[in-house]
This record gives structure tokens, sequence and C-alpha cells, in this order.
């Protein structure tokens, strides 16, 4: 199943940036373990703002509700969720 995801994140000004630099890291970190597990094949950044839009293919709603659960800056996200099919219009939908 693929999920249009797109997150925006918003961690608080007065979070300490030892914990921030902490969260950053292991969210990259979290990151690219899905991306190389093939859960997270595409990223992209929305220009001139802290949130992203994403490709994320899974095996059911409740996986992919695991894995953005997992991910270390998920408190601090506001995230909205769309499912995909192919169109039938697609080029490799075509005989």
């Amino acid at each position: 199943m693929l999920f249009h995801v797109r997150m925006d994140v918003a961690i608080p000004h007065d979070l300490a940036s030892q914990e921030r630099d902490k969260l950053v890291t292991a969210e990259k970190a979290r990151a690219l373990e899905l991306q190389r597990a093939g859960k997270w094949p595409h990223l992209w950044r929305i220009v001139g703002q802290y949130s992203n839009i994403s490709v994320l293919e899974v095996d059911s709603p409740d996986e992919l509700h695991q894995i953005l659960s997992s991910l270390p800056l998920f408190p601090f996200m506001r995230i909205e969720v769309t499912a995909l099919t192919q169109h039938p219009s697609d080029l490799a939908a075509q005989p």
C-alpha cells in the first residue's frame, strides 16, 4: 500500500538545544533506516518550511501508524495521510 504523507514539524522553542539536536539526529537515523528498508521510497522537503512530503510503502495502515509513531519527532508533528492507488492513465498501468 502506498501513502502520501505530509509531516509538519513544530519543535517547541523552549526545548533545550541539546535535546533538540539529539531528536533531530535520531530522526535522521530513523528516516534513513526506513528508506534503506524500502518503506520510505520518497522524501521531499517543502521549501521554506520545516515540513516534508513523503511516499511510504507499507503492508497496512497499521504498519504506517507504527512507522510514523516510531519517529523521534512524532510528538511534535502534524501529519496528514492520503492513501494512494494507481491511476488508470498512468503509463505503468498501460498494457
